[in-house]
């Protein structure tokens, strides 16, 4: 109860009952999973660094094709660390608690406007990323198949692609669901 001159703040926890209480705290069982991902980051950092010392120091001996799959390589480490920035800092913010960066010069502009359907897609568009820079870095490798050299097979190359049309495949299937989930905005205006 409050008394005159006491307002009641609707988003105030303490207003809750038990159960729901404790079931809404459970979502700082979440902080240790982002928190492991951070390390996850750490363990890509090191390894982008290894791999760019690994090119610098073979400069002097490395092909066109060697460096340019050395690069791939380092691309899809960035685009890796890219996914875990994203579902740390976009899942944090959309299901343990809000981060207060509005006034941070440094928030992503992606932030502002996230949600679970948003990271969603954003996900689902860095895996296709991922999936193409292996893709690509295998079709740059198929040129040995058939030699010994080779470290593809025509099936595994095959299944490679399957699976990256898949992930395009599902990527459009969850836009769909979201835009049909979506009101659209005059129809949604004309309701008003």
């Amino acid at each position: 109860m409050t008394g005159p001159g006491h307002s009641y703040d609707d988003r105030d926890p303490r207003g809750l009952k038990p159960i729901p209480r404790l079931i809404f705290a459970s979502r700082w069982l979440q902080l240790p999973l982002y928190l492991g991902l951070i390390v996850a980051q750490v363990v890509y950092v090191y390894l982008f660094l290894k791999e760019l010392l690994h090119l610098v120091m073979t400069t002097a001996t490395v092909t066109e094709l060697q460096a340019m799959l050395i690069v791939l390589g380092l691309i899809d480490v960035v685009m890796i660390s890219n996914l875990l920035i994203m579902v740390i800092v976009g899942g944090y913010e959309t299901f343990v608690s809000r981060m207060e960066l509005n006034r941070h010069p440094d928030q992503p502009e992606w932030l502002s406007h996230v949600n679970a359907s948003v990271l969603k897609i954003k996900l689902a568009m860095a895996i296709i990323g991922i999936s193409s820079i292996h893709l690509l870095r295998t079709f740059i490798e198929a040129g040995s198949l058939g030699t010994e050299r080779s470290t593809y097979t025509e099936a595994a190359i095959m299944w490679q692609a399957i699976i990256h049309g898949l992930f395009i495949l599902s990527a459009i299937g969850i836009a769909v669901v979201d835009k049909l989930a979506q009101p659209s905005a005059p129809r949604h205006a004309a309701e008003h």
